[in-house]
């Protein structure tokens, strides 16, 4: 099968373009590489691995790209409260045209699978968020990627996945997460400053996110025109308990501020009954994601240019 991957050289991208290189297909990667190729120096050895440098934004090259292609799988955007912020304009163009500009391309028998974001729930207090509830997005980038989700599930065959917070190590290492970049401050500073701990979070393993685009991909029949929270109740967890868990392998002090907002708004429990009902479950619990951040984080060297003694 000849698959598109938009964003496969992002922090998800590399992971789940290595998996399906693995198991036999063929894919094409669109990435602009704005953030460095490195997470895909291991595929060029494979015969049926091509990447394509270019702006999601261009039509003449998303064209040529999705051209003869059976799947695309859709992850090329703003990701995240902060980055949309800064790039206000940018994320709009991104997250929400250029999607728009994918999706006219594509011709009824291709099959797309969208990354998109719990976030879209917003701050839904004291609810279970099934794939009926409201969307009610609170950030630039909840807001985005719900527009986008109204134009793939309208205009093409397509599936979206909700994914909650990601964690857990990429060859395109990613530690602005909630969960790595607690572990990168506990390992580093030994302390972690918590605002809103008893903020409820939902969380799954990079691989998990990969595994379940495999999944949509040998699915796809079933699964077109739905949508669907991807991850595991077991994995809801508040960000005290996060430190908590941290605590257990790492020798660190998690201080929790009783004055202060979390800038990122997010505070809900998510079911994902409808996709376990297919059988898709994650596999890596949170235990075992901290365990292989701690070790993998010590396995790297940063070193901060503005500092004589700041590396690890």
């Amino acid at each position: 099968m000849k698959i598109l991957v938009t964003g496969g050289a992002g922090y998800i991208g590399c992971v789940l373009v290595q998996e399906l290189l693995n198991i036999g297909h063929e894919v094409i990667v669109y990435d602009n590489l704005r953030f460095g190729g490195i997470g895909l120096l291991g595929m060029f050895r494979y015969p049926k691995f091509s990447l394509l440098k270019a702006d999601i934004r261009d039509s003449v090259l998303l064209k040529k790209a999705v051209t003869k292609t059976d799947v695309v799988v859709h992850l090329a955007s703003i990701v995240g409260y902060p980055a949309c912020k800064k790039e206000a304009q940018l994320a709009t163009e991104v997250n929400v045209e250029a999607t728009r500009l994918l999706v006219n391309m594509l011709a009824k028998e291709q099959f797309v699978l969208f990354g998109s974001t719990c976030s879209n729930y917003g701050a839904a207090v004291d609810v279970i968020c099934t794939e009926e509830e409201p969307l009610n997005p609170v950030s630039l980038y909840g807001k985005t990627k719900t527009e986008a989700e109204k134009i793939i599930m309208n205009d093409c065959t397509a599936t979206t996945y909700r994914f909650p917070t990601a964690f857990g190590l990429s060859p395109r290492l990613r530690l602005d997460l909630l969960i790595n970049h607690f572990v990168y401050k506990a390992l580093t500073d030994k302390y972690i400053v918590v605002y809103e701990s008893h903020f409820l979070r939902s969380f799954i393993h990079v691989y998990d996110i990969v595994r379940s685009f495999v999944f949509g991909i040998e699915n796809r029949d079933s699964m077109a025109g739905e949508v669907y929270n991807v991850g595991d109740e077991s994995m809801n967890f508040s960000k005290k308990r996060i430190c908590e868990l941290i605590a257990k392998e790492i020798n660190y002090y998690y201080y929790l501020a009783e004055i202060g907002k979390d800038i990122d708004v997010r505070n809900y429990f998510v079911s994902y009954n409808k996709i376990k009902a297919l059988g898709y479950h994650t596999t890596i619990d949170m235990e075992i994601g901290i365990k292989e951040l701690t070790s993998g984080i010590q396995a790297i060297k940063i070193v901060n240019p503005y500092s004589n003694a700041d590396e690890f």
